[in-house]
């Protein structure tokens, strides 16, 4: 892949980007002077993928004299198809953004009040060692603990089992996407994959609840639902907030917060008392068909429009609909899904709705995806033989993952047993958990806390020593495994550019942290080129051909139920569980039931928060490609009900919630009809407490700071981030 750029059309095509990087006067002067130099120019071309969020897309660097220049999507990735979304286009703000972590720091401050001394990579790494062996020998190796997201933890968690830990979770499932994937397994003995396994291409009815598809930015998946779309797809969407993927809806449904439950019941009940769902499929899949028809009875249509506020003649219409259309119907199952408290029933529900529809496996549903496997590194020893140690999450008998609940709770009491250590990686705490000051109180009780970040998100405030890593620009990578229709993808992380200041790259972090704790053995690698060979080598990957393209694609099966094809479930029965004898074994409804929960009192508001289209929550809140177009989150009100309240566009407000606390900063009011009466919306990501972060600091407001009471979800340990109420002050 190699082509030649003029550097004038290069100039020409993007100079916005060049005079964003040519005014970060503190980068490095030799990565700066492309910008001065003259002529045509031979242009590299190196692929790899993007890390601005979970998505990966493929991209490939435009690279001048040691510089990268301009990134496009790489057309041969099944991710991002040739595009990338405005955050993915923003790869040189975050590479070249003077406010990076560029050295080692060793707080000699307070946590939370740091005061930070600059060290050596050496010095730095002996600190982190030599109390890693003590709490070792204290407490025990599984006392510490690893919070991760992102594609280089994966030699962290390598790290932490040769140290004897197998304690690491991801936010990413207590507070984000676990009760939708333990929803689905109990029910069809699988998740829906990420990327989910939505056939939206050949839909001809989609579904969405609370899903801010687009505004996501889920490339391959927005691409999907707009083939489906402009094919005749008939669209759904629940929410109380009409989102862009609503206004193209055929029905927005603006539900009232909390009762997504009770439409989704009524709709089972219809469809089964209609005779509306797919006779033969449910015979020969599913089991728990009677008992699920006992358990719906009472969730009369009328009975729902007292609970939701949806017209029971258009919850009728859209389930006669669904019928019609079935089984060439996706019902989504969502991303976030961390709502109320009760999320895994209600992903359940959702995971039923389909299966009666007998969407799982059929055209235009949810298809079978096409799996690849890379072998790990040959040659490496066992890790140590596990202590046997109380389980953290036993209070959640389907917590199928650890969850950062039960790690913050046995921080703070040492119950069931103590965790006296965290590395945090990537992973901005701060504003990904709830009740903050339960976060700190946490993070106050432990022997250490080590932040490995690329910028200094609020986080690091609380952290002991911070690591500064290089950026997904600048480093080798794990290798990413996609599962697509019909076709699986092998995708390289390959850096476009040696790393800046003294950043490092997590194979370099974790090798040099494993020798100083004895356990070179587990590294031996040479650098992490050699690292990802040797594992293609092993599985007779052409390596060569993944540095050339960025990706490898192979073909697989049929992603639909054929004669030849037939479906496997990975449930105790083998069959698609309407009916859970697993959740009533543990005391919990077999069959999902309605649970009213609270509302707003009198002068508050339910507070919904979702993702801003142009950034991904505070991880690009700082990039200054992506600040220009959005600097601060909005409060969108109801204009009918800010009127009443003496607002119009443009005010600034502060917040303060049920609790009493008040949200650190003000934010700009936004009045629209797109919002129902009784909730205020906000972007994430906004309001960061970091004076580090010098375009990002204390601009706009933070739903977080408000996020103090989460009910548990006591099947799998999932916090409910959407049952908070806030009270509108004026005149901020």
């Amino acid at each position: 892949m190699s082509l030649k750029f003029s550097r004038r059309t290069f100039l020409k095509a993007s100079g916005a980007v060049t005079a964003g990087v040519a005014a970060a006067t503190t980068v490095p002067k030799k990565f700066l002077s492309w910008a001065e130099e003259t002529g045509q120019k031979d242009m590299k071309q190196i692929p790899t993928f993007c890390e601005l969020c979970f998505w990966n897309c493929g991209l490939v660097a435009k690279v001048e004299n040691g510089k990268v220049v301009k990134v496009d999507g790489n057309p041969l990735s099944l991710r991002g198809r040739g595009r990338l979304c405005g955050r993915g286009n923003a790869a040189l703000g975050a590479l070249y953004d003077t406010d990076r972590l560029k050295f080692p720091l060793i707080n000699i401050g307070k946590r939370g009040e740091p005061v930070w001394k600059r060290a050596t990579w050496d010095e730095a790494l002996g600190v982190i060692a030599g109390k890693m062996k003590g709490i070792k020998e204290k407490y025990g190796a599984e006392s510490m603990a690893l919070i991760y997201h992102g594609t280089g933890a994966a030699f962290w968690k390598h790290l932490m089992h040769a140290y004897g830990s197998t304690l690491s979770a991801a936010p990413s499932f207590a507070q984000c996407r676990g009760p939708r994937d333990i929803g689905f397994v109990l029910t069809f003995g699988s998740d829906v994959g990420s990327p989910e396994y939505y056939d939206f291409s050949k839909s001809k009815y989609i579904v969405l609840f609370g899903s801010h598809l687009g505004e996501n930015a889920h490339n391959s998946q927005v691409q999907d639902i707009m083939n489906g779309l402009a094919e005749g797809a008939k669209l759904t969407v629940v929410d109380p907030r009409l989102s862009n993927i609503a206004s193209k809806a055929d029905h927005w449904l603006p539900i009232k917060p909390a009762t997504d439950l009770a439409l989704i019941l009524a709709w089972i009940r219809i469809i089964i008392e209609e005779g509306l769902y797919d006779k033969e499929y449910v015979a020969k899949y599913a089991t728990g068909f009677d008992e699920l028809r006992a358990a719906v009875q009472k969730y009369t249509p009328q009975w729902a429009e007292e609970e939701t506020s949806i017209a029971s003649d258009v919850i009728v219409r859209v389930a006669r609909e669904m019928g019609e259309f079935a089984p060439n119907i996706c019902i989504g199952a969502g991303r976030f899904s961390a709502w109320y408290g009760d999320d895994t029933q209600r992903s359940r529900a959702i995971a039923i709705l389909n299966a009666l529809l007998g969407t799982w496996g059929r055209e235009g549903g949810y298809f079978f995806p096409t799996g690849a496997k890379v072998p790990e590194y040959p040659g490496l020893p066992a890790y140590p033989e596990h202590v046997e140690v109380a389980k953290l999450d036993e209070v959640y008998p389907f917590a199928l993952l650890p969850t950062t609940t039960s790690i913050k709770q046995a921080s703070i009491t040492g119950q069931p047993r103590p965790v006296k250590a965290w590395f945090v990686y990537g992973s901005n705490l701060m504003k990904t958990m709830p009740d903050k000051e339960e976060t700190i109180k946490a993070i106050q009780n432990l022997d250490l806390m080590v932040a490995i970040d690329t910028m200094p998100m609020d986080i690091i405030n609380y952290a002991d020593v911070v690591l500064p890593e290089c950026t997904y620009m600048e480093r080798y990578d794990n290798i990413n495994l996609g599962k697509f229709k019909g076709a699986s993808e092998i995708a390289l992380r390959q850096p476009t550019i040696e790393p800046l200041w003294e950043s490092k790259p997590s194979w370099w972090i974790t090798k040099e942290l494993g020798n100083k704790l004895g356990l070179a053995e587990f590294f031996p690698w040479k650098d992490g080129e050699e690292y990802l060979a040797k594992r293609c080598q092993a599985g007779n990957i052409d390596f060569a051909q993944l540095k050339r393209d960025g990706v490898i694609i192979s073909k697989g099966g049929s992603p639909y139920i054929t004669a030849e094809s037939q479906p496997e479930f990975g449930t105790p029965s083998g069959k698609i569980e309407l009916y859970s004898k697993q959740l009533a074994e543990n005391g919990f409804d077999p069959v999902p039931q309605f649970t009213r929960h609270k509302t707003p009192p009198a002068g508050y508001f339910r507070l919904l928060f979702g993702r801003a289209p142009l950034h991904t929550f505070s991880r690009t809140t700082n990039n200054f490609m992506l600040t220009d177009l959005q600097k601060e989150n909005s409060l969108w009100i109801n204009a009918k009900k800010g009127r009443e309240l003496g607002l119009k566009n443009g005010d600034y407000v502060s917040l303060i919630n049920h609790d009493g606390v008040i949200a650190s900063g003000r934010i700009k009011v936004k009045l629209t009809q797109r919002l129902r009466d009784d909730a205020v919306y906000m972007n994430h990501g906004f309001g960061v407490h970091a004076k580090g972060m010098g375009r990002a600091n204390g601009m706009g407001i933070a739903d977080d700071d408000l996020i103090t009471k989460a009910a548990i979800d006591p099947i799998m340990g999932g916090t409910a981030l959407r049952g908070n109420f806030v009270k509108i002050v004026k005149g901020a």
